[in-house]
């Protein structure tokens, strides 16, 4: 946007959802020094092919000639951590980031770099004094980094067990949902076919002409959830950007509603919610049918 690099954003598949490795490697131009790929979908959930992107971008690393610059990979994996397992050296890349209130810790995030300042180059953003190797000015929020360490240590001993309970409670979520609506008035939004996804994860959307997830939400008297990401919460009541080009039709993304579970939703919380759910559709239904007459 500053004209200060030149840029070019890769689709997703429509069909799986995610990135096409195959579409990375053909974007790849002599310059190219950076690539960047989200671990984990911030709304559908659908994993990215991170370890083969890794693999394919080092063969071409061993291709280039000296005087081009050697791509570095880097990922967010701010949605994945806490969910599933995160290991730089499984996956390969040179850069990635992670942000401690997505696996219950502190606000505050960090950036991993495999060789800082030698194979994987950090520059400064901001200048002053050098006690953080002049990466950085400032005091360190040492409170803030010992409670993001202590939440990546919790999750790293206790994932299998997080994991498996937010699965079964999401699955249980989705089964409730069909239940409840049918099969023919619901479309899950983050089912891909050959996709892997986060298992805490439903994007979800309940068919019908006046049942814009915003007007939903209006209506439900306990359901906490959102629309999509609230990094692009400014986009009004426009459907999702992600979902439209993932292949879900305008009017089924409008309809968009992403809920999540946690580590201590309970099957109770979720038939609370699909309660929750039916009686404001009831409602939105019952007011345009009395509109109409």
């Amino acid at each position: 946007k500053e004209e200060k690099a030149q840029v070019t954003f890769l689709p997703v598949s429509k069909v799986t959802g995610c990135i096409e490795v195959d579409d990375v490697i053909a974007a790849v131009q002599p310059t190219t020094c950076l690539v960047s790929v989200m671990l984990a979908n911030n709304e559908t959930g659908v994993l990215m092919p991170i370890a083969e992107m890794c693999r394919r971008v080092m063969a071409v690393n061993q291709q280039r000639y000296a005087e081009t610059p050697r791509i570095l990979l880097h990922t967010d994996a701010a949605q994945g951590i806490g969910k599933l397992r995160v290991d730089v050296q499984d996956l390969g890349v040179d850069y990635l980031t992670i942000v401690g209130h997505k696996f219950y810790g502190p606000r505050i995030g960090a950036l991993y770099a495999r060789g800082p300042g030698t194979s994987s180059p950090v520059y400064a953003m901001f200048f002053g004094g050098g006690q953080e190797r002049k990466f950085r000015p400032g005091t360190e929020n040492t409170p803030m980094i010992a409670g993001l360490g202590k939440a990546a240590e919790l999750v790293v001993r206790e994932l299998e067990v997080y994991a498996s309970h937010m699965q079964e409670v999401r699955d249980y979520l989705e089964e409730k949902l069909l239940a409840a609506f049918g099969k023919n008035r619901l479309h899950f939004n983050s089912h891909f076919k050959g996709s892997d996804k986060l298992p805490n994860t439903c994007n979800m959307s309940i068919l019908g002409p006046n049942l814009q997830g915003q007007k939903l939400l209006l209506h439900c008297r306990r359901l906490l959830a959102s629309v999509g990401a609230a990094c692009h919460s400014d986009k009004g009541n426009r459907p999702s950007h992600v979902l439209l080009n993932s292949g879900i039709p305008y009017e089924v993304a409008g309809n968009a509603l992403r809920l999540s579970v946690g580590r201590t939703t309970s099957k109770e919380d979720v038939d609370a919610i699909i309660e929750d759910l039916k009686q404001a559709v009831k409602e939105i239904e019952d007011c345009a049918t009395q509109v109409g007459q």
